[in-house]
């Protein structure tokens, strides 16, 4: 049965946030909300986490986990980089974007893409969320909630405490959310010289970046 955790969306209480990361830390699957819908987050080293992740989303190994970082020094442990990626990097975030970039050897195999060692990286712009990740002392794996054979997340905790309090371990009611997904940008096409590539226009605007 999950753990309900109601936070403010403004000024989330950090004794509460701290009793759901000690729930990731102990291997358990939540719902959180993010700057664009709410999410499925657990710990990323932990293999029985990230199984049952994709289990109660029903996604096979080919569908893309997010990372959640909390800033720019922690996506670039996870992600190869270069100069160019970075300095749009820096402008996206912390956003409604997700992109899509080459992996290092600090992602375990089972999560990154299995054919093109990519992984997807955000660096999220909500508070409660960048709390979570400061107590988690780590990123965290994610995937939108969106129900098997449904094409929309979920964006009502009470909702979602309905239909998954039995499947998760927690979840963290801090409100709706936008309710618009994230912007995904491949980067990975920058490494060779090329430009972005807009995977889905989501939430976060093209104009800043250049794009």
């Amino acid at each position: 049965m999950a753990q309900y955790f109601e936070a403010h969306p403004e000024n989330p209480q950090p004794r509460l946030l701290k009793q759901a990361a000690t729930l990731l830390q102990k291997g358990g699957v939540l719902a959180v909300p993010t700057d664009s819908s709410y999410a499925l987050v657990c710990h990323l080293d932990d293999r029985d986490a990230v199984e049952r992740m994709r289990r109660i989303r029903q996604i096979d190994d080919k569908h893309h986990l997010t990372l959640l970082c909390r800033d720019l020094s922690e996506l670039a442990s996870y992600a190869l980089v270069d100069n160019r990626q970075y300095r749009l990097l820096k402008l996206a975030t912390p956003g409604p974007y997700t992109f899509i970039l080459d992996a290092t050897k600090e992602v375990p195999r089972r999560v990154s893409h299995p054919q093109r060692k990519t992984i997807g990286l955000r660096v999220p712009d909500r508070k409660g969320l960048l709390l979570l990740l400061e107590l988690h002392g780590a990123p965290l794996l994610a995937t939108t909630l969106i129900p098997a054979g449904e094409t929309e997340p979920l964006n009502d905790p009470q909702l979602i405490r309905e239909r998954y309090e039995k499947l998760l371990d927690g979840i963290v009611d801090a409100g709706a959310c936008p309710d618009e997904p994230t912007t995904v940008l491949d980067l990975t096409t920058m490494a060779n010289g090329g430009d972005p590539t807009v995977v889905r226009q989501g939430r976060g605007e093209l104009q800043p970046l250049g794009l």
